[in-house]
């Protein structure tokens, strides 16, 4: 009897200690987990706005190819992709700016603008995240459109890139501002 009341209690201690390292790997694992989080959605967010910024380098290049030529000259941007944030064309102002919201740390010092190229960049700091505004500015050289109007126009993330096409108006009532329109072509 003494045999198998000892069996019997390996086999418990077996069961215990087969817990209490299962308890343990997943409690090292959190911890990691805990420490690596953080600097993956800090990494994530910097290469989300380093592509954003790209994004405007294009759409900068392709503009200033349109402003450059002839009127009646046309310009395609066959894929522009807006994982995430929003597309803002101010007509108004003649500005082009990516607005990415949710982000784990800022881009950038906040509150503090820096000229990366064309594309000026200004971090702003919030309480849990930040965000980050990219803003591609031409008052002064042209006036820009969209789809004909001087508006704001407000694109959203989408998983179906968007396509663009920019077309040089030339002069219209002899405003001495060419005139660039933006449109978008449908997607799909």
């Amino acid at each position: 009897k003494r045999k198998l009341k000892m069996v019997k209690n390996k086999r418990g201690q077996i069961w215990v200690e087969t817990v209490i390292y299962i308890l343990i790997g997943l409690a090292l694992i959190g911890v990691i987990l805990a420490i690596v989080s953080p600097k993956i959605s800090e990494n994530r967010d910097k290469i989300l706005v380093e592509q954003s910024i790209e994004a405007l380098n294009i759409f900068d290049e392709k503009i200033n190819d349109v402003f450059y030529s002839a009127p009646g000259n046309v310009r395609i941007i066959d894929e522009f992709s807006l994982k995430k944030g929003d597309l803002f064309v101010n007509a108004n102002e003649e500005k082009i700016v990516i607005f990415l919201a949710e982000l784990s740390t800022p881009y950038s010092e906040p509150g503090i603008e820096i000229d990366l190229g064309r594309v000026k960049v200004i971090s702003v700091e919030g309480q849990k995240t930040s965000s980050v505004n990219l803003t591609l500015d031409f008052s002064g050289l042209m006036n820009l459109t969209y789809e004909g109007k001087d508006d704001l126009k407000k694109l959203n993330a989408a998983g179906i890139p968007y396509k663009f096409s920019i077309k040089n108006l030339g002069e219209i009532n002899s405003d001495d501002f060419i005139v660039v329109d933006i449109q978008e072509i449908s997607r799909g």
